[in-house]
């Protein structure tokens, strides 16, 4: 799923094509797409963008508005696996992945989602309140002070993994982002929040700003004037996100995963766990005495990954 670096480098693509620009029409090539009826997606047709802005994992084009009516937005969520493409004016939809179609004086933008399941959506909603609606909430790391952030951590008694990725809490962060900040951080993915000693809780308030604002960097510079067609989870040069069994860049051990339901954590034993290898759901209990439990077996080769 695009994470804030994703979504941020989404919208500077956006701002250099789109923002002044009337949207000439929205093309529809699957109606479920649309989640709301009102106001309709016609209302749309013919307005200029005067605005850009991520709402959580969210894109967000304002189109302007009558006097009493107020702005327009129609707001994009991705999902897993929605992505965005710049296209000559008037590209047709084509394909069973081709969702919608938003045509601007200049080129089209087009959104697309891989696979059979349809889990990416539009909303089109007016004014300010209607877009506070779709927001989950979650804290804006770069605007909050140290003391906020500490607030939201603790507020409930969660694991790392589980509060970073809970868009109630925290704005932006998914699977992937959260475990290149918590091996930065050199914390546990499955430490809990209200254990974290202050000093912890600072080491991981910095790790999620350096962390995002080095690879929405590494992704601009990627990108140059060029619209983000690489936009995925997986990424040369993370350190442990989808990295199972390489070497950690820092120490070397190989990295480990707990796996759950269609998602995974990467992790360095090393580094973030005191050497102890966490508990996979599904393979810890199928292997029970066999599975290792810390380096020292790992590296003697009762590696159950590698069987």
């Amino acid at each position: 799923m695009p994470e804030l670096p994703d979504i941020a480098v989404y919208l500077e693509a956006l701002e250099q094509r789109v923002m002044g620009e009337r949207l000439e029409a929205v093309r529809l090539g699957n109606p479920f797409l649309l989640r709301t009826a009102e106001p309709p997606i016609a209302e749309a047709k013919g307005r200029q963008v005067v605005a850009l802005a991520r709402v959580g994992k969210r894109i967000a084009i304002g189109l302007e508005g009558g006097d009493e009516e107020g702005d327009l937005w129609l707001v994009l969520h991705l999902m897993i696996a929605g992505r965005l493409h710049w296209r000559p004016k008037g590209a047709k939809l084509g394909g069973r992945n081709t969702l919608a179609a938003f045509d601007f004086p200049d080129g089209c933008l087009v959104l697309t989602e891989a696979g059979s399941k349809r889990r990416a959506s539009l909303h089109l909603v007016r004014g300010e309140a209607g877009l506070r609606a779709l927001d989950p909430g979650g804290l804006e790391v770069f605007e909050a002070d140290l003391a906020a952030f500490q607030r939201a951590l603790t507020a409930g008694n969660h694991t790392l993994k589980r509060a970073l990725t809970d868009p109630h809490l925290f704005s932006g962060i998914g699977n992937a982002y959260s475990d290149e900040i918590l091996h930065r951080a050199g914390l546990s993915p499955v430490a809990m929040t209200q254990k974290l000693s202050g000093e912890e809780i600072a080491r991981l308030f910095d790790a999620i700003r350096v962390t995002l604002s080095d690879w929405t960097e590494r992704l601009r510079a990627e990108t140059g004037d060029r619209f983000p067609e690489k936009v995925t989870a997986f990424r040369a040069g993370m350190a442990v996100h989808g990295r199972y069994g390489k070497p950690c860049p820092v120490c070397g051990t190989a990295v480990q995963r707990i796996r759950y339901a269609s998602n995974e954590t990467n992790y360095c034993p090393r580094c973030q766990t005191g050497g102890q290898i966490l508990a996979d759901r599904a393979l810890s209990r199928l292997l029970k005495k066999d599975w290792p439990r810390s380096i020292e077996e790992l590296e003697r080769g009762r590696d159950p990954g590698a069987r």
